[in-house]
């Protein structure tokens, strides 16, 4: 009996006519994942098969394929020829190890196949019975099940096991963005719900050397690492700020420091992404959250964005939802790290909260805005993750 690995994708059933995009898309981002290792990659009915892998890869192959956006679940499977006696000995010796109750599930696309699904379920259960009699049949809420899947083309998938992966769509579907990422929880966590909604992105890191330093840098670039993981590579381009904050420090009220930061931040990720070709900007922020999160110093770094617009995946969850899921994609502990990053450099000691755009204005106005920015955008550094 051989083994196989069974992928399937879910939302993608969803799709119409284009339905072809996303599933040759999704195939394109599993040869690439897998790219490294010896295997064979067959392209079934609303499913993929991935075969003639070593079982020293087994583990990897796995891993890899739960960071694929688009994919639902895989299962490790026997593939036998159409025949009962096939099927009936890959189902006893998946059974060997099992305890407990279980259940036969039966799917028939070969309707030449002698026996009808019922038939094969009821059958392979007795016939799994007789050779362990100390499992028990529990058909509404069994321990596990036998699944056999017996296809047209002659071949029969026999196996226990489904494994969650990450589902959404496949990464490059909904265009490319660029991501502002900082050292914290929160930006890490909008990347890869980014990707899991099939956006292919590009990090954008603020850097305010000497305030902040190398350390701070290298906590930024390993979370974009592990983002890049979900998004088939990554760039990360760093940006030097030091300058716009000592400038907004030595000439604007305090109170307004964060507000024309975040405005800065805005103009230069828009210009950087007009240049890589990315079609929206993308934020870690929730709503609320902090000072610079109200609704109005939301309105006043989006009144500085022409052309683009502004994602931001987390805008209503609450930090407990935000850090589960940053535990989960194992970005939690870099993000607690105690390296400061640009957003906590000459922070105000009261923040505007509801910052009147008016007054923001007045106070960019005495700021060369343009010179800053053309600064800031002369010495982007690139790093290829």
């Amino acid at each position: 009996m051989e083994k196989a690995i069974i992928v399937r994708y879910c939302e993608i059933h969803l799709k119409g006519k284009n339905r072809g995009f996303f599933e040759k898309l999704l195939q394109k981002n599993i040869q690439n994942s897998l790219s490294d290792i010896k295997h064979d990659l067959r392209v079934m009915h609303s499913r993929y098969l991935i075969e003639n892998y070593s079982d020293e890869d087994y583990k990897e192959i796995i891993e890899k394929l739960g960071k694929i956006a688009g994919i639902h679940t895989v299962s490790t499977s026997f593939v036998v020829k159409n025949d009962y006696n096939e099927i009936m000995k890959a189902a006893i010796s998946l059974c060997a190890d099992k305890k407990g109750t279980f259940k036969v599930e039966t799917n028939r696309a070969d309707k030449t196949f002698e026996m009808d699904s019922m038939a094969v379920s009821r059958t392979l259960g007795g016939d799994i019975l007789a050779e362990y009699p100390s499992l028990k049949v529990d058909v509404k809420n069994p321990q596990f099940t036998v699944n056999v899947d017996i296809r047209e083309d002659g071949n029969t998938f026999v196996y226990t096991d489904i494994i969650h992966c990450l589902s959404g769509m496949p990464v490059g579907a909904a265009g490319k963005g660029l991501l502002l990422i900082s050292g914290g929880i929160d930006s890490p966590v909008a990347g890869y719900l980014t990707c899991k909604r099939g956006m292919k992105i590009d990090c954008l890191h603020f850097h305010s050397f000497p305030y902040t330093g190398e350390a701070a840098k290298q906590k930024v670039i390993d979370l974009t690492k592990r983002i890049g993981d979900f998004n088939g590579g990554i760039n990360l381009y760093v940006v030097s700020f030091t300058h716009i904050q000592e400038a907004i420090h030595k000439n604007c009220p305090e109170e307004f420091m964060i507000t024309l930061m975040r405005r800065f931040m805005m103009r230069i990720a828009e210009r950087l992404s007009v240049r890589l070709g990315d079609q929206a900007i993308i934020t870690g922020e929730s709503l609320g959250q902090v000072a610079s999160q109200t609704i109005e110093s939301i309105t006043s770094s989006n009144s500085v964005v022409e052309k683009l617009p502004v994602l931001r995946p987390l805008v209503m969850f609450d930090k407990l939802d935000i850090i589960e899921i940053a535990k989960k994609i194992d970005t939690y502990d870099t993000s607690i790290l105690p390296y400061e990053d640009c957003c906590t450099v000459f922070l105000p000691r009261f923040p505007a909260i509801k910052p009147d755009l008016r007054k923001v204005i007045a106070a960019e106005n005495r700021l060369d805005v343009e010179g800053l920015i053309s600064e800031a955008m002369k010495d982007i550094e690139c790093i290829e993750l």
